[in-house]
């Protein structure tokens, strides 16, 4: 096998996760072909001997090119949503790799259609991060943006997404006081009282890197926060709910919380100086 061969085969195995990307991006089967193409075409103009993570470089690739895409829509006022009743890509038999991806995704045409309302920052934030759970760090970087301002584009496109009916004030209570409920939780050792703020597809992140998933593993994890919890306080971190740990308001560790519902999806807990310099932080009382 040539290295080219070599290549294909590799391209081919990353196919189906990079068409799910771009048809969740673009809600288009036929755009969505047109940037895996991109991709390969880039690729194979690209030493891959200096690519340390083929996905994750092939994936960043899709994600530009359909943001270009989206941009470009923008300008147009098109509106390419395929008519597929099933919602879903390919050959519309539900058979193929990425109707099954999507399947299982619950992706279907009432959630292409709510995708089509958000901006294309909004969109790229939110299919990358909470569909394909990509780092804010590499989201950022597509988008030539902040973690941070990754991080709020998402929270609204999330907001959007789940169709919350309450203003941004009732909204931000709403939050707070499952927060407030989380840090009493953890300060008391409370792990029934944990489990039941925590959505079941839960996800903590230790800045970008280490991964725990699921509301009793996420709740046991928590349960070792109890001694930071009591010197840890409320504060808005990027204009939502969160908590800062650290002497005199001074952040040494700082969690920041995503919402479905009134539980809490994801919480990232940041603690590397770079990125907690980054974070717009307003304290409140606590």
């Amino acid at each position: 096998m040539d290295d080219r061969d070599w290549l294909a085969e590799r391209f081919e195995a990353h196919r189906p996760h990079l068409r799910a990307v771009a048809y969740h991006m673009l809600g288009s089967g036929a755009e969505a072909d047109d940037a895996v193409q991109e991709a390969w075409l880039r690729l194979s103009r690209t030493d891959p001997a200096g690519l340390g993570n083929l996905g994750g470089w092939l994936t960043t690739v899709v994600a530009r090119v359909c943001l270009d895409l989206l941009r470009a829509r923008g300008a147009r006022r098109e509106q390419p949503l395929d008519d597929d009743l099933a919602g879903r890509p390919g050959n519309g038999d539900g058979t193929g790799p990425e109707d099954q991806a999507l399947l299982a995704e619950g992706v279907g045409a009432a959630l292409l259609v709510v995708l089509d309302t958000l901006g294309p920052a909004e969109r790229l934030a939110f299919v990358l991060h909470d569909l394909f759970a990509v780092p804010f760090d590499e989201v950022a970087a597509v988008l030539g943006r902040s973690p941070a301002a990754a991080r709020q584009l998402a929270s609204r496109a999330r907001r959007r997404v789940q169709g919350a009916a309450p203003g941004p004030a009732a909204d931000r209570a709403r939050q707070r006081a499952v927060v407030d409920a989380f840090l009493a939780a953890a300060r008391e050792g409370d792990f029934e009282a944990l489990l039941a703020l925590l959505d079941p597809d839960v996800v903590v992140r230790a800045d970008a890197s280490r991964v725990v998933r699921g509301a009793r593993a996420v709740a046991g994890q928590a349960l070792s926060f109890a001694g930071r919890a009591r010197v840890a306080s409320p504060a808005l971190v990027d204009g939502v709910p969160g908590l800062v740990v650290g002497p005199q308001g001074r952040p040494r560790i700082v969690l920041a919380f995503s919402f479905r519902g009134a539980r809490i999806l994801e919480l990232e807990v940041i603690a590397d100086p770079a990125r907690l310099a980054g974070l717009d932080l307003a304290a409140v009382d606590g």
